[in-house]
């Protein structure tokens, strides 16, 4: 593969990750459609993979780094027996990560079946975007008839942190889910996206650390992967700035949704015309 395409790679994923789009379908569906091949045991591949991850990881943590710091602190205030918003918080995203971080380590090589056939991932791409739509008309509803919850109860946390568990497979947006499952508890669409954005850097961290040992062995490719870190930095650092904008304002998911239907059928449509390349 050459430095150019992972670089495109590194961009897509810096962009992608946070949208409620699909980094890992789109990561699929983008090279296949316009023919540049994926090598997946390309040794330059895996050092990429995790410098995205991590890079992507220090976007969210620059973002919201005062608002880790405060549940930093929060949650040792919690252990010394003082209770805050932000103690309650920082468990609540705990509860949060366990479903998706045990579900992905028990069935990690399985889901990765569905890599194989894009047809299934684009597929999935277009059930994204109508779950999308739906959670859109279900936050539009609750605003005009309930005021957003104070604090997330632990199974109000556990629920949008179980919907993570859908983005294992490819086409279906870890963002997106959890947005859609904030609504349905009742959070604004600001709220939604920030619980979601929060909740998801420590499974995107651990993607990254828990690979890291590997760089051990690919020193030659260090200095690619740190390039194609920094790019992903950049990206979402963008990325991650114009949702919360776009959410705070009278940003809808439904717009995501009507994307991800359209790019889903065709990509679905080219592949089942050109069989060979899914």
């Amino acid at each position: 593969m050459s430095l150019a395409f992972l670089l495109f790679l590194s961009v897509l994923q810096g962009v992608t990750e946070l949208f409620p789009v699909s980094s890992l379908g789109h990561t699929l569906l983008v090279p296949a459609v316009f023919g540049m091949h994926l090598d997946k045991q390309a040794p330059q591949l895996l050092p990429f993979l995790v410098a995205l991850h991590l890079g992507t990881a220090l976007a969210l943590f620059v973002y919201f780094g005062r608002r880790w710091l405060q549940l930093i602190r929060g949650f040792f205030g919690s252990l010394a027996g003082r209770h805050t918003a932000e103690g309650h918080m920082a468990w609540a995203l705990i509860v949060g990560t366990i479903p998706a971080g045990l579900i992905g380590f028990l069935l990690e090589k399985r889901l990765e079946r569905l890599f194989h056939d894009l047809r299934i991932v684009a597929a999935a791409l277009i059930v994204n975007g109508i779950l999308l739509w739906i959670g859109d008309r279900i936050q539009r509803r609750r605003a005009l008839s309930l005021s957003a919850p104070s604090r997330l109860t632990f199974g109000q946390a556990a629920w949008v942190g179980i919907a993570q568990i859908g983005a294992l497979i490819p086409g279906f947006s870890r963002s997106g889910l959890t947005m859609i499952a904030g609504a349905q508890v009742g959070l604004t669409a600001e709220k939604a996206a920030e619980f979601s954005f929060l909740l998801g850097t420590p499974i995107i961290l651990a993607a990254g650390v828990l690979e890291l040992p590997k760089l051990m062995h690919v020193h030659g490719q260090m200095a690619d992967a740190l390039l194609g870190g920094v790019l992903t930095f950049v990206a979402a650092l963008l990325s991650v700035r114009f949702l919360m904008k776009y959410f705070e304002g009278r940003g809808r998911l439904a717009t995501f949704g009507v994307y991800c239907v359209i790019a889903g059928a065709l990509c679905l449509g080219w592949f089942l015309l050109h069989p060979e390349l899914a």
